[in-house]
Order: structure tokens, then C-alpha cells, then sequence
């Protein structure tokens, strides 16, 4: 398979295809519906499937064309590779460079994986409007794709704005009875967090600033490149500290850390099923990546500073626990799933942070897993919401007696989301866990009592959902999965099992990106720390 790809020069076009596949999809989806609508009603209400079939097949070759990233990868080797760099807007110093590592790789595969089940879930919940419903998902799988291949800051940027304008509307016109008000509270907590960082990425690249000849003229540019950037630009530790500041506000509102979570239980309650599905296996790990990107190793003096890091790991645990005792009390099963989130992605700064090999290993596995369980647990929840239009707990009772694949399916999803040996959610916490108790012991066992309550709140969950007494007559009659759904779980549950049982082939391809990360950050911290002590 690796010398078919290097016969075609896979490495070479592979990337800006993936960003430009959904954007042509996306205008496919919108022409087609506008033509098939011109004709007489008969015609029109023939052709109202159409935009969820192009758009599905859409993101089935997106996932097909991707799946080549995994044989053409060298996994024993670091640095960025399929690498591709051409000018952009020369004048501002602005080049359209993309690129991936081991950490990158996962997470575009996740994406490409996660679009095409979401496009797939939304054949039977979204009927009205679904041409621009599906052109929207589209046009966020480009924005989300250029997020974790941009290797200029400026282009990160401008990926970073275009996905939050679709989610922003598959919100506000698809989603619940408060679906203004969780689109809005979205929007704006994302919108003040990205506009900070634009201020720090203009400033990083004036300080990287160059020159070059445009129109037969020398003039000095600024440099966006990450690489440029991360090699030349120099800032003072206290500018460090407001520059990693205004990325760290940016991020931990995408993460959501606590106490900046206030947002994503009303987008996850009343998004669409997709979008729920969207917002927790893939955007919340933008946020994630940003610090493993960005934020990080731009400033590990200001990251690794002592106090700034014991806040950051304290939040974290607050978070980790924080989000599980409020899971445990909510009654809407969809909004208990949303602050388990915040729980498990507490994991993920906690591995970030602690820096070894182990946690960040362990961190970039939560990320990967949370992905696929709890976006299991979100299509579930929409699979029962379509026929019972409730999400409250108390509603349920006794299902695993009428719809017996829903009951079994939910309760292998949810014993992965607890984290039992076996399922994948294991090995991601347990790296985080062992790595983090090598630098900071008190808050990983801190952090490690939040397993019992995760088993607590999941488990009484399901069995008020399932296996208490049938006392609703309206339940007697809910019908089980239908072969769709079935067709829908069942990649989610391999990997499951996949992920569980042989975690290596991953772990080897991001353990390269994973050692150089701690590498580059505490060398970086170092030198930053003698030159601070040097200026003194």
C-alpha cells in the first residue's frame, strides 16, 4: 500500500484535497437542490433526498482518500510530514503551508471518520431545510480539517473563524427549543477568546518579520510561519506571559476548561443530534490542540512557569471532578453526557500539562476516545429521542425489555465512556494517570477518584433508563434499532474494541510527536528560565 501511495505522489496533493473535497461538496449539495427544486412538485419531492445522499457520499470519499495518511505515514519518524507550501498573500507575509505529525494525523482521521456517521445519523432528523444543513457540515469538516494541518499561524486563524460560522447555525436553525440562546452564548464565548488570539498572532508575526521582493521592490513582511515562528521569534518573559495568556483564553473556552464551560451544555442539549455529535468528538478537541500546537510551545516559559502551571493543573482537576458530580445530578440524559465532557477533557490538560511522554501520550488517547464514545452515547441518545421526543431520565424505565439492541449497545458504549479495562476509554486515563503521578502525585489521585464517580453517574443512568421496573405504558411500544442505526454503531463499536484491546498502531504513530513535544517544551522552558534569571 505504501508504494502505490508514493506512485501516485499521495504526499503531495493529499492535503488541500482534503480541504477542498467538502468545499466542492458543499456546492454540489446547494446546486443539485436548487435544480431539483425548478421542476413540478412531483419532481421536487423525488429529488428531496438528494442533498443528504451527495453529501454522505461526499464525506465518504473525504474518509476513503484519508485513510491513505495511515499507511503513507512514517511512524518512526518526527517533524511534519505530506507537507505542502505555496505563497498566499505574499504582501502580509501569509503562505497557505500545511503539514502533519503524529498528533495531527489522528486527529484528521478522527474528523473524517466522525463527518461521515454524522452526515449518515442525520438522515432521518433532519428533513427541512437539509440542503443547507448538509452544505454547513461540509463547509465545518474544511474549517476543523485546516485547523490540525495549518502550519501558519495566520491560516490557523482563518480555519479557526470559518468552522465556528457553520456550527453558529446548525445550532441556531436545527437545534432545540432554546437554540438562539446556546447559539449566541457559542458564539460569543468563542468569538472573544479568538479575537484575543488574533492579537497575539499579529504580534508573533511582527516579530518574525522579513524581507522580500514584491513588484521588483525590497519590503519587510511580517512572518506567520509556524516554523519561522518558532524558531526566530523572541519576546519578553512578560509579553510571553500576555501572549500565552491570550491563547490560552482562546483554547480553554474551545476545551471547555472550567470555569469556562458555561456554553457547552446548552450547545450540546440544543444542537441537533449531528451536531452534538460534532461539537464533542471533534471540536472540543480543537481546543486541546491548540495547547499541544500552539499555546505550549510558543511560550513554555510562561506555560511551564511555576504558578501559571499549578493554577492550569488545578483547574483541570476541578474540572475533572467538577464535571462529574454535576453529571451525576443532572435529570436530562443529553446534558449529564455534555458535562461528562467536561470531566473527560479535564484528563486531557492534566496529561498536557504534566508533561511526560506517558501523560501526553495518554492525553492525545482521551481525546481520540472521548471522540468516539461519547459521540457514540450523543447518536444513542438521538436514536431514543426520535421516538420518545424526551430526554429526561424519569421518562424511561424498563427498555431493555422492548428495545434489547439499544439497551445492549448503550451499555457497551457506557461502560467504555467509565473507562473499563477492555474498552478503549482505559488506556487513554491510565497513561494520563500513570504519567501525571511522576510530577504531580496529589493531583492525580485527586484526579483518579473521579473514575468512581463517572461509574456512578453512567451506570445509575442506565439503569433507570433500562432496567427499571416498565412502569410507562408508553414505552411498551418503542420501537428497537432499524438496520440504518445499526449500520451507524457498528464502526464506533470496533474501535471500541479496537482501541481497547491493540492500542499500539496508534500510540506508535503519535509517540514520535509526543517526544518531541515534552523535548521541545522543557528545553525551551529552560533556556527561558536562565535567560530570565540572566536579565536579572
Amino acid at each position: 500500500m505504501r508504494e502505490f501511495l508514493l506512485s501516485v505522489a499521495y504526499d503531495r496533493w493529499i492535503l488541500p484535497a482534503l480541504l477542498a473535497l467538502p468545499l466542492l461538496g458543499a456546492a454540489l449539495v446547494l446546486i443539485g437542490n436548487r435544480t431539483s427544486t425548478e421542476g413540478d412538485d412531483e419532481v421536487a419531492t423525488g429529488a428531496a433526498d438528494r442533498p443528504r445522499l451527495v453529501a454522505t457520499l461526499v464525506f465518504a470519499l473525504e474518509f476513503v482518500l484519508s485513510l491513505g495518511l495511515w499507511w503513507s505515514f512514517d511512524a518512526g519518524r518526527s517533524g511534519w510530514q505530506q507537507r505542502f507550501d505555496m505563497p498566499w498573500i505574499p504582501s502580509w507575509g501569509i503562505r497557505f503551508t500545511l503539514g502533519l505529525d503524529g498528533i495531527a494525523l489522528m486527529m484528521v482521521l478522527l474528523t473524517t471518520f466522525i463527518m461521515v456517521l454524522a452526515s449518515f445519523g442525520s438522515w432521518t432528523s433532519v428533513r427541512q431545510k437539509a440542503a443547507p444543513y448538509y452544505a454547513l457540515l461540509l463547509v465545518l469538516t474544511t474549517g476543523m480539517l485546516g485547523v490540525f494541518m495549518s502550519l501558519d499561524l495566520f491560516l490557523f486563524y482563518m480555519m479557526w473563524e470559518i468552522m465556528l460560522v457553520p456550527m453558529y447555525f446548525i445550532v441556531g436553525i436545527w437545534g432545540g427549543q432554546r437554540r438562539i440562546y446556546a447559539s449566541l452564548k457559542f458564539f460569543i464565548y468563542t468569538m472573544v477568546g479568538s479575537l484575543l488570539m488574533l492579537v497575539a498572532i499579529v504580534y508573533l508575526g511582527l516579530q518574525a518579520q522579513h524581507e522580500v521582493t514584491l513588484h521588483g521592490m525590497r519590503q519587510v513582511v511580517p512572518d506567520f510561519s509556524y516554523d519561522t515562528i518558532m524558531a526566530t521569534a523572541r519576546v519578553t518573559p512578560h509579553a510571553a506571559l500576555w501572549l500565552f495568556g491570550a491563547f490560552f483564553l482562546a483554547f480553554a473556552v474551545k476545551v471547555p476548561m472550567f470555569p469556562f464551560h458555561t456554553w457547552l451544555p446548552d450547545a450540546h442539549v440544543e444542537a441537533p443530534t449531528a451536531g452534538s455529535v460534532v461539537l464533542a468528538a471533534i471540536m472540543l478537541k480543537l481546543g486541546t490542540f491548540g495547547f499541544l500546537r500552539l499555546a505550549v510551545p510558543l511560550f513554555p516559559g510562561a506555560a511551564m512557569n511555576p504558578t501559571v502551571r499549578t493554577i492550569i493543573l488545578t483547574l483541570a482537576v476541578i474540572g475533572i471532578v467538577y464535571g462529574a458530580l454535576v453529571s451525576l445530578v443532572q435529570p436530562d440524559f443529553k446534558k449529564l453526557v455534555a458535562y461528562s465532557s467536561v470531566s473527560h477533557l479535564g484528563f486531557v490538560m492534566l496529561g498536557i500539562f504534566a508533561l511526560t511522554v506517558q501523560s501526553v501520550q495518554g492525553a492525545l488517547m482521551v481525546m481520540i476516545n472521548h471522540g468516539l464514545s461519547t459521540g457514540a452515547l450523543f447518536f444513542l441518545i438521538g436514536m431514543i429521542y426520535e421516538r420518545r421526543h424526551t430526554r429526561l431520565i424519569a421518562d424511561y424505565g424498563g427498555l431493555a425489555r422492548v428495545v434489547p439492541m439499544f439497551a445492549a449497545m448503550l451499555t457497551f458504549v457506557t461502560f467504555s465512556s467509565i473507562a473499563v479495562p477492555g474498552t478503549n476509554g482505559f488506556i487513554g486515563e491510565f497513561l494520563v494517570l500513570l504519567g501525571a503521578f511522576r510530577t504531580y502525585p496529589v493531583l492525580a489521585v485527586i484526579a483518579a477518584t473521579s473514575v468512581i464517580i463517572t461509574a456512578a453517574y453512567l451506570l445509575w443512568a442506565i439503569q433507570r433508563i433500562l432496567f427499571n421496573p416498565l412502569d410507562k405504558p408508553v414505552n411498551e411500544h418503542v420501537p428497537d434499532l432499524n438496520r440504518r442505526e445499526l449500520l451507524l454503531m457498528a464502526p464506533l463499536l470496533a474501535c471500541i474494541i479496537w482501541l481497547g484491546v491493540y492500542p499500539a498502531p496508534v500510540l506508535r504513530r503519535m509517540q514520535p510527536a509526543a517526544e518531541q513535544f515534552v523535548r521541545i517544551v522543557e528545553t525551551r522552558a529552560a533556556m527561558a528560565t536562565a535567560d530570565a534569571q540572566g536579565g536579572r
